[in-house]
């Protein structure tokens, strides 16, 4: 299966889920690292016209987790969000941001992804996060 095929099947299991609501799509992936692009509408704004938290928040747990599903052996093992920081550094109010996740460790039962979102023309820095994923056995 070539890369892109890969990245069209990670988009297409996000079906009918959060990341589909909030228009997340993978657009990029290797051994330990993500990239998820999120556009910045109405659907991901709060009252002032900003980025939400929360959104970014939902960005930095779907690379962690969707960067853990790719190294897992889904058929052993599943992902599960264990805890999650976020820091709110810049706004965006227009266009699209990309969100960068790197696995900093890969333990047998946590994994840790550092995530940085940043806007997509401006490269400013948005938000940072960490994820830590406990690694279960599929039952």
């Amino acid at each position: 299966m070539t890369k892109e095929e890969q990245i069209a099947q990670i988009n297409k299991m996000n079906s009918g889920t959060l990341m589909e609501a909030l228009e997340m799509e993978c657009i990029d992936f290797s051994e330990g690292l993500i990239k998820i692009k999120m556009p910045v509408t109405d659907k991901s704004r709060q009252q002032l016209g900003l980025l939400h938290g929360g959104a970014s928040a939902a960005l930095i747990e779907s690379v962690g987790s969707i960067g853990s599903a790719t190294v897992l052996d889904l058929e052993k093992h599943i992902p599960l969000g264990l805890t999650i920081n976020a820091n709110h550094i810049s706004g965006a109010r227009d266009g699209f941001v990309i969100a960068t996740g790197k696995l900093v460790h890969r333990g047998a039962k946590t994994h840790v992804w550092q995530v940085d979102i940043h806007h997509e023309s401006t490269e400013k820095l948005i938000c940072t996060g960490r994820l830590t994923l406990m690694i279960m056995p599929r039952k």
